[in-house]
């Protein structure tokens, strides 16, 4: 396109969209044809809606009457996707390429990619193809063969803390509900899961796993672990969450 259809297309927008407007830095006639743009559509009161990598300060090699313009309308940091939405976001997506994945799939693959979206979309990219290249349904097993060198929690060591925050986002409930004293069987059932993974994840005594359940004593970590493990055998369901929980924490 010449600079001349550029003006006559950009110059008469109502709305101006422009995604990693960080890449104008260093096309010196790109910025002056985009300033020029941007002034004829300020005056025509259009919006224009920019998203770059950092705050408009932040930006380099840009005109700073470009920067001091960016930096005149409203700013606002966009915050990376919460474990719901990158959930919903993955399982969505995959519908769109006309493939299934499940919940404790989309589960284990949000638990780990917490970036931004384009990553989660980088990531359901490569299952799918590994999954399509190997003629293999999508799970939890595949995923973890698929992203290898982007999970985050590789070599990690498991901590309690960490499964508390994992059973409590996986159950929705608070991490603090962890720690009270609340007995509801929506919150006392996950603390019981939470406290039977730590005996069984890590190497935390069963008193030294009651005093980070907010100071429990250790036969409450006992009747827990007990009760988790019997049920595991007769409850496919419970079998299922904590194996998926399990596959999470381990990475």
């Amino acid at each position: 396109k010449t600079f001349d259809e550029f003006k006559e297309r950009y110059h008469s927008l109502d709305l101006l969209l422009i995604d990693d407007v960080q890449f104008l830095a260093n096309k010196d006639r790109t910025q002056e044809e985009f300033f020029n743009a941007f002034e004829a559509l300020l005056t025509k009161k259009s919006h224009i809606v920019m998203t770059s990598d950092t705050y408009p300060k932040g930006l380099t090699d840009i005109h700073e009457r470009l920067v001091s313009r960016f930096d005149s309308g409203l700013t606002v940091a966009i915050e990376p996707p919460e474990l719901e939405m990158r959930v919903a976001i993955l399982i969505r997506k995959a519908e769109a390429e006309s493939a299934v994945m499940p919940e404790e799939v989309a589960f284990f693959v949000a638990k780990n990619v917490r970036s931004n979206v384009r990553e989660l979309e980088g990531a359901l990219r490569k299952i799918l193809a590994y999954s399509r290249f190997n003629l293999k349904d999508i799970s939890i097993q595949l995923a973890r063969e698929a992203l290898r060198d982007l999970l985050s929690i590789q070599n990690r060591q498991i901590s309690v803390e960490n499964i508390q925050k994992t059973v409590a986002d996986y159950y929705k409930i608070k991490v603090a509900d962890m720690y009270s004293k609340k007995r509801p069987a929506s919150i006392a059932r996950p603390r019981q899961i939470a406290m039977y993974l730590a005996k069984e994840l890590t190497q935390k005594s069963l008193p030294e796993i009651g005093e980070l359940f907010g100071g429990r004593d250790h036969t409450t970590v006992l009747h827990a672990v007990r009760k988790m493990s019997a049920e595991r055998q007769q409850m496919t369901e419970l079998n299922q969450q904590l194996h998926v929980l399990e596959q999470t924490l381990k990475g």
